[in-house]
């Protein structure tokens, strides 16, 4: 008699869930799907408590909504009614010790109509801009420089600083200086490897097609519903310890845990950020273990605040923080204004960019202490939080730094058949790109790992 195949998923973020649950659709009922995360709850940097009575996430809030795998998702587990939208109102960028709309029709912030930057820089950076067009471009098919490097060259370091700083803090928390152009704007290098003749031209290429509804959607009551959902889909075991060594044996994998209990397993998907990957990874792929751990990572911390009712915050999503502002944040959220809602605001602030130990060194009582005063300098409101939450967020962002591409590729060479690997490292940080990250590791685990 054959024996059902075992799945072991070391990691229980939303990258590790999604491949729990593929495996248990593609595997069937029989199958045993182990996830290991020494987490209090499962979720990765998918986590929402209560605030004031209501739900929040303290990591990743929102999805993109052109992107087809969070609806896709939530029709496959009969959740469409879950998604929620935005109220539609935009942000702002804080720059110069002043607020300023956020320039509309950007590919990430690299401008395709100069005049989009009047007001948020001065006017020879501005001419500078709407000269860019005239200025030769020389550009090799295939190149990936750092963004900061390109758009520094073509626009000014203060369309850097002031347009593409802000929302690079916000996605990775990095900046133009430690991401790649192939990752934050991918479609820009696309434009210019087919000749594109400036990065005006290449940013204009890459803009998407005006689309109906909201840029950004959320999960109704908080990313966990979606956690809970997909582990009980699954119907993974969950066992709360980190693995501590992975190493191929006879008829499989051995693994170790951190409570010194010895596993086995037909295939196992590697779900964790890429400094724990490239350890895991030492032993049986150790060429993919060097690429990894050439992946930088930053660590960021969220403090989400309710405040009363009445306090008077601009009708606005938030605001993205310039680079070199004297704020200790890099961004607000308003989230009863982006989200609605009755009752006390809820809003959070994010801190911690790649390079800095704010995350690590900071205290409670100072990162309260800091988004009360930053509250203060960009709105010019006195706020005394109704109750406040801290979540730290440790090696948990990496950089796509330039090249990112061909260590992704290297990583992925160098696993042996029935290892495969998951992650916000691999093809983008976002919980839609994990998600396929995790369904692409369950769909090669299960053509590899033979049932017995």
């Amino acid at each position: 008699m054959s024996r059902a195949s075992c799945y072991c998923v070391v990691g229980g973020g939303i990258s590790g869930l999604s491949a729990a649950y593929r495996l248990r659709v593609v595997a069937g009922p029989q199958a045993r799907i182990v996830i290991f995360d020494p987490a209090d709850r499962l979720g990765g940097i998918l986590r929402t408590i209560r605030l004031a009575g209501r739900p929040i996430d303290v990591g990743a809030e929102a999805f993109v909504a052109r992107r087809p795998e969070v609806p896709a998702l939530l029709a496959e587990l009969g959740m469409v009614d879950a998604q929620v939208d935005t109220t539609g109102v935009r942000p702002l960028i804080y720059a110069g010790g002043g607020l300023h709309p956020l320039p509309e029709g950007t590919a990430n912030g690299i401008p395709t109509r100069a005049e989009s930057l009047t007001g948020l820089v001065d006017d020879a950076a501005l001419a500078y801009a709407a000269a860019e067009p005239a200025r030769p471009l020389t550009w090799t098919p295939g190149a990936d420089p750092a963004v900061g490097d390109i758009v520094g060259d073509r626009f000014g370091v203060d369309v850097v600083a002031r347009s593409v700083d802000p929302l690079l803090a916000g996605v990775y928390a990095g900046s133009a200086a430690t991401i790649g152009l192939r990752s934050a704007a991918p479609g820009v290098a696309a434009a210019l490897d087919r000749g594109a003749h400036s990065l005006t031209e290449a940013a204009g290429e890459a803009l998407p097609s005006p689309a109906a509804g909201p840029v950004f959607r959320a999960v109704g009551g908080g990313y966990q519903v979606l956690v809970d959902e997909l582990l009980q889909r699954s119907g993974a075991d969950w066992v709360p310890a980190a693995v501590t060594s992975l190493r191929r044996e006879s008829g499989g994998w051995h693994l170790l845990d951190a409570h010194g209990d010895s596993w086995h397993a037909d295939a196992v998907v590697v779900a964790v950020p890429a400094p724990r990957a490239a350890t895991l990874l030492g032993e049986p792929a150790p060429a993919a273990a060097a690429a990894a751990a050439r992946i930088r990572v930053a660590s960021s911390v969220v403090v989400a605040l309710a405040v009363p009712a009445d306090t008077p915050l601009p009708d606005r999503s938030g605001v993205l923080v310039a680079s070199g502002e004297t704020l200790h944040a890099k961004a607000i959220t308003l989230s009863s204004r982006k989200w609605g809602g009755d009752g006390p605001q809820l809003l959070r602030l994010s801190f911690g960019r790649f390079g800095d130990e704010v995350a690590r060194a900071a205290g409670d009582g100072q990162l309260r202490t800091w988004a009360v005063e930053d509250l203060a300098t960009v709105f010019g409101v006195t706020v005394d939080p109704i109750e406040f939450h801290v979540r730290r967020w440790i090696d948990a962002m990496p950089q796509y730094g330039p090249g990112h591409g061909q260590l992704v590729a290297r990583i992925r060479a160098n696993l042996p058949d029935t290892l495969a690997v998951a992650g916000n490292y691999l093809d983008g940080i976002g919980v839609p790109a994990c998600i396929a990250s995790g369904t692409a590791a369950a769909a090669s685990l299960a053509t590899s790992a033979v049932a017995r």
